[in-house]
């Protein structure tokens, strides 16, 4: 490898890891000011379905956070898949984010329980997950087909999140979450098949 080609991938790799670290750090100092200054009430500007003060919530519902264990479960997850996304390309991992946001939080909007918040990244992680693991049949590249097989290996049983399971915990911000993340890989897919042709 020449001197400039390394440059290039150590410069990429340390935008990476701004990137996420960028991000990271916002969700640990919203969660520290949230815990610290107003005992937890920040929560309450999560996803409030069918509520239209509630839809504000759908941009404020990933980077909101019941506890330091909840953000400290999401935190690896979400490190590793927006890494794997923005591997390729940077732009990737914020067009995923977008979509997936927005998926997710209009699906809890409109199915969530009546009289509940929903906050947390999970939706944004499973959205991450959904796209890694569909990107794949979308694209047909071999390196995406590849990356789609390790992440199904590895992460497969998050699959299983999608569904109703333990109280407490937005379901339907993961399914949704995965929708807007295959959604994604389909909008992606299609425009690097039609670059390529």
């Amino acid at each position: 490898m020449s001197h400039p080609e390394s440059k290039a991938i150590t410069r990429e790799l340390q935008s990476h890891a701004a990137i996420l670290g960028g991000f990271v750090s916002l969700l640990w100092i919203i969660e520290i000011v949230d815990v610290f200054l107003f005992r937890g009430a920040l929560n309450a500007y999560g996803v409030r379905p069918r509520s239209i003060q509630g839809l504000e919530g759908i941009l404020f519902m990933p980077f909101l956070h019941g506890s330091f264990a909840h953000l400290a479960a999401n935190t690896l997850p979400f490190v590793t898949f927006g890494w794997l996304i923005m591997l390729r390309e940077i732009s990737d991992f914020f067009i995923v984010s977008a979509v997936t946001v927005l998926v997710s939080g209009f699906g809890v909007w409109l199915t969530g329980a009546s009289n509940s918040v929903h906050i947390g990244a999970s939706g944004l992680i499973f959205g991450y997950f959904g796209f890694l693991l569909l990107r794949g049949y979308f694209e047909r590249s071999f390196t995406s087909i590849l990356v789609s097989l390790i992440v199904g290996l590895l992460y497969g049983s998050l699959i299983w999140g999608v569904l109703p399971q333990q109280p407490g915990i937005s379901w339907q911000g993961h399914f949704f979450g995965f929708v807007g993340g295959v959604l994604a890989a389909q909008l992606l897919g299609r425009k690097k098949r039609a670059i390529k042709n």
